[in-house]
């Protein structure tokens, strides 16, 4: 009589209740942290805690490197043509600053949306891979968009309940020991199944590849104009390589996502009050207000004063400064 071994199933029927009592308790941790509606910054310099309580319009982001974990309600990000949606439980990474917009959304029970941002850098997860004596590469020469998401495990969720925790110690102590845990959290994803995809990230900046670079260089100066050729010669690539990669990567080519970077910040600007549409345009190195308008429209959906009418009656002005959608990363 043949019988099928249970092993596996058995574990995995293990894990499942200590990783949702684990959700449970970050979740917590966090509600209390974030008592209310809003973007809040802790005492952990790299942690930041989300908290709404209605779905939010498309909002204009640049992503920048970080490891967003989903705890409550969803995240659908849009950027270039590829379109992002994380759960509870899900993580969103951005290896690279990516133009692109970000809706969340409560549960159907009105359940508010939670979640914790971890930024992190080049330089932290080269020191990591060095020290750790890790052998990392990318599993194929082909490279992927530089945002992804993944489903994190109950170690990875026990690491950030230790992190949360934290925050009830004297400031000084939790900083110290945050650094620690950061190290041991960028450790897991590295050793982890989606370890190739955040080495892509040295891989851009260390390994001659020009992509960290160009970026760099087209968020440094993206209210000027500029050819593709002398983003090619300012980053030591051939223009065909430069568009190859750099589309492999933002999945847009460089003119596209420099427009991006100038329609998002001009949003940004008419939102916060600080300008109306045409000095706006004009700040960010539009010379033609219709050209503005145009863009605008095709990427936003409406014109920019029924646009930033429809945010607004969307959201408080309070509530836009406090949650941080009107910083531009």
């Amino acid at each position: 009589m043949h019988e099928e071994a249970p092993a596996k199933h058995t574990q995995e029927e293990y894990r499942k209740p200590l990783r949702e009592q684990a959700l449970n308790e970050l979740t917590a941790l966090a509600k209390r942290t974030a008592a209310s509606d809003g973007r809040y910054q802790t005492a952990v310099p790299f942690l930041s805690i989300n908290r709404y309580s209605h779905p939010t319009p498309p909002i204009p982001v640049v992503l920048t490197p970080s490891f967003c974990l989903i705890l409550q309600g969803s995240k659908k990000v849009h950027f270039g043509r590829q379109i992002i949606f994380a759960r509870s439980g899900d993580f969103l990474t951005s290896l690279i600053s990516m133009p692109g917009t970000a809706q969340v959304n409560t549960t159907e029970d009105s359940v508010p949306y939670v979640g914790l941002r971890i930024d992190f850098t080049t330089q932290e997860i080269a020191s990591v891979i060095t020290e750790a004596g890790l052998k990392i590469s990318p599993r194929d020469k082909k490279l992927t968009a530089g945002a992804f998401i993944g489903t994190t495990r109950t170690d990875q969720l026990e690491l950030f309940i230790r992190l949360m925790k934290l925050l009830d110690m004297p400031e000084a102590e939790a900083r110290f020991l945050s650094s620690l845990v950061k190290r041991e959290m960028i450790f897991k994803l590295l050793s982890g199944e989606y370890g190739h995809l955040f080495f892509q990230q040295v891989f851009f900046d260390q390994q001659a590849e020009g992509i960290g670079s160009a970026i760099a260089w087209i968020k440094d100066h993206f209210s000027r104009s500029f050819t593709v050729e002398e983003l090619a010669k300012a980053s030591n690539m051939s223009v065909s390589g430069l568009h190859h990669k750099f589309k492999a990567v933002t999945t847009m080519g460089p003119l596209q996502y420099q427009k991006q970077l100038r329609l998002q910040e001009a949003r940004r600007l008419m939102l916060s009050g600080a300008m109306d549409a045409t000095t706006a345009a004009l700040e960010v190195g539009y010379e033609s207000p219709s050209q503005f308008n145009r863009e605008y429209r095709r990427l936003f959906g409406l014109p920019p004063l029924q646009d930033i009418k429809s945010v607004q009656a969307s959201f408080s002005a309070g509530l836009l400064e406090q949650s941080g959608l009107l910083t531009f990363r």
